[in-house]
């Protein structure tokens, strides 16, 4: 007789936190065994010890399959590995080609280089964004006048794509990272932005005045002396379109909410320009969107939290329970902008930490506090629990944020 193992939490009951269902788990099985949403069985670790480990250790391997998507009523469901009809990135490569790959891209994304390549731009785009925001009606939706546009912008920026193209880019990452949609619609997602970007490399090659880190990787790949080919220029420029700009509009439309909600946290960030950086790190922690987790497969027999993990057992770490595990972080579940931290796991760690998080907190430090003192009478324009959320997206978010003023 077998016993039918319980499904990975995935419902929330509240606007802000993780699912309930984590706290029992996080104290009394850390790494226990689940049913995860594609079918597989495998261990979900909910303590932030325990999860830090999994993304630091060697023998976890990064290519997993996507655990997050239930398979259609036929059956059929995603590749074994990646999205829907995507190639393997390097995210998804251990080392040392991960390395490889990873080095030819980090010198655009450190924060020297945010700095003075991309935040003048930011602090321009914020600015007219609100501009714009303050001239036009009320209530006025916050997703589309300022979480949407401005990673859409920034990305574009740095790859070079034509920020006209934004709406088909976006609803086709919509699609792709839609766990509620069929693998025929999620595929479909994946081709439209795969063909995309094969034909903005072909134009690249056409014009030798492109710019952008597209063109980089280009003109890398045509050298014939790099590891680069076609096949990863493309993939490469799929990952950072989608990943790019996805992430940080439902953070920062999460954000907003937080701080339309929690008027201490807001005056705070308002009043004192020293606490804004620590105020960021406090809403990753915080709200922390990527709201089921991140897989490892291990490569060999080992041992996490008393468990033993088998070769090939699929390890997913809760990274929004382990933010909220009270033996690294005092009440855990409040927002706390003195808080003293050393680090979260809201961009992973280990070798494959978030390349794009440096951007992120640019973002984020240039629109939460300068939207706030813009609008010092910003509030919903709807009761909170009537803003409506995604619950289906790879990562947790706001559909539409409606405000008022």
């Amino acid at each position: 007789m077998t016993t039918e193992l319980p499904a990975m939490p995935t419902t929330r009951t509240s606007l802000l936190d993780p699912p309930a269902e984590y706290h029992q788990l996080r104290e009394e099985q850390p790494v226990t065994r689940v049913r995860f949403p594609n079918g597989q069985a495998g261990w979900l670790v909910t303590r932030f010890e325990e999860g830090s480990a999994v993304f630091a250790d060697p023998r976890m391997s990064a290519r997993r399959p996507r655990h997050d998507v239930p398979p259609d009523d036929s059956g059929t469901s995603d590749a074994d590995h990646g999205d829907a009809g995507l190639d393997p990135t390097f995210v998804m490569m251990d080392e040392p080609d991960h390395g490889k790959y990873r080095r030819l891209l980090t010198g655009r994304f450190t924060p020297k280089s945010v700095q003075n390549t991309l935040q003048p731009y930011i602090d321009r785009i914020v600015t007219e964004h609100l501009d714009a925001l303050a001239a036009g009606p009320k209530p006025a939706d916050l997703i589309e006048a300022l979480a949407l546009p401005i990673p859409c912008l920034v990305i574009c920026e740095l790859l070079g794509v034509p920020y006209g193209d934004r709406d088909g880019f976006h609803h086709a990452t919509e699609v792709m990272m839609d766990v509620s949609k069929t693998h025929a619609e999620r595929a479909a997602g994946a081709k439209w932005l795969m063909g995309y970007i094969t034909d903005l490399v072909a134009a690249i090659r056409r014009d030798p005045a492109a710019t952008g880190l597209l063109a980089d990787l280009v003109r890398t790949a045509d050298t014939g002396e790099s590891i680069l080919t076609d096949s990863d220029v493309v993939s490469i420029g799929v990952l950072l379109l989608f990943a790019g700009h996805d992430t940080t509009m439902a953070m920062i439309g999460l954000s907003a909410l937080t701080l339309l909600t929690h008027p201490e946290q807001r005056a705070q960030l308002v009043d004192d320009p020293a606490k804004v950086g620590p105020a960021v790190e406090e809403l990753l922690r915080y709200l922390t969107i990527v709201q089921f987790g991140l897989g490892r497969v291990a490569k060999e027999d080992l041992e996490l939290g008393g468990q033993r993990i088998a070769a090939g057992d699929l390890v997913v770490v809760a990274m929004p329970a382990a933010n909220r595990d009270p033996r690294a972080f005092d009440a855990p579940d409040s927002p706390d902008f003195d808080r003293r931290m050393t680090r979260h796991l809201a961009f992973g760690y280990g070798v494959h930490q978030c390349l794009g998080q440096n951007i992120a907190r640019a973002e984020l430090k240039t629109i939460l506090p300068q939207l706030f003192r813009r609008f010092p009478d910003l509030k919903l324009a709807v009761p909170a629990a009537e803003v409506p959320m995604d619950v289906f997206g790879t990562n947790y978010g706001v559909r539409s944020l409606p405000v008022t003023w």
